[in-house]
């Protein structure tokens, strides 16, 4: 704690924002009010006379330089594959059912300001404040330095790259491919939407040959359709492992 008074933390709540951080990524914070920006959500945006300050710009520009990151990443471990490769893999990295659960992983969905129910919070907020708090770390630290915690401290730690190129995740694709080849009739239906403004979650079904087989419910509607073809999918291939392709 002596520490974090020296860095001018000076309130308990700062030292132990600050403490938080050091905790997961290895670093005490120099800019405090950068950070706590990342983790605020729009629904509890503040600011001087009426201005609405949340963490949107952070989260844009954190995306940026992400991507760049895991480009810069990718480009030098994979030095003989191809663009289309490359570029399928590093989606694979940023996408937004990935940085969900790494942000859950991580322990960052309980630094997230908002003003509604934990219980009831989107996952992809989750997401979105792992992209804001990329941004703030590189306003704060720089990028080289942003470059080192992101690949010491969840690339290595949390991602096995290897692995992650034999993943196919998106199962809509997947779906849709085996009903053309097998020639059926699929179709992705909103059934019902539950809850109201950022509560709002979409449900989606899956369609076969004129059968309902599985739904879906997510806060985006690209989302439970990938949910909802994820589960059609284990249906009619329970036994398939879901780090495999299927064969052609």
């Amino acid at each position: 704690m002596a520490l974090l008074r020296s860095l001018g933390f000076k309130s308990t709540s700062d030292r132990q924002f600050s403490q938080a951080i050091k905790n997961i990524f290895g670093y005490y914070p120099a800019n405090i009010n950068l950070y706590r920006l990342a983790f605020r959500h729009r629904s509890a945006a503040e600011g001087p006379q009426g201005l609405k300050i949340n963490n949107e710009r952070l989260e844009y520009l954190g995306d940026a330089v992400l991507g760049s990151i895991i480009a810069d990443y990718l480009f030098k471990k994979f030095p003989r594959k191809d663009e289309g490769f490359l570029t399928e893999t590093r989606s694979k990295i940023v996408c937004r059912s990935r940085l969900n659960k790494l942000a859950t992983k991580l322990g960052l969905d309980k630094l997230i300001q908002t003003n509604f129910d934990p219980k009831t919070i989107s996952r992809s907020v989750r997401g979105d404040a792992f992209e804001a708090y990329i941004g703030a770390l590189y306003l704060d630290k720089g990028y080289n330095f942003a470059r080192r915690v992101i690949i010491q401290h969840i690339i290595n730690v949390h991602l096995d790259i290897d692995e992650l190129v034999h993943e196919e995740s998106n199962y809509k694709s997947k779906l849709i491919e085996w009903t053309q080849k097998e020639k059926k009739s699929i179709s992705f239906n909103v059934i019902d939407e539950v809850g109201e403004g950022f509560r709002k979650q979409y449900i989606v079904e899956v369609i076969l040959d004129g059968d309902a087989i599985a739904t879906g419910r997510d806060f985006s509607i690209k989302n439970a359709e990938q949910n909802a073809s994820e589960k059609t999918w284990d249906l009619i291939f329970p036994s398939e492992n879901k780090a495999t392709v299927y064969p052609s």
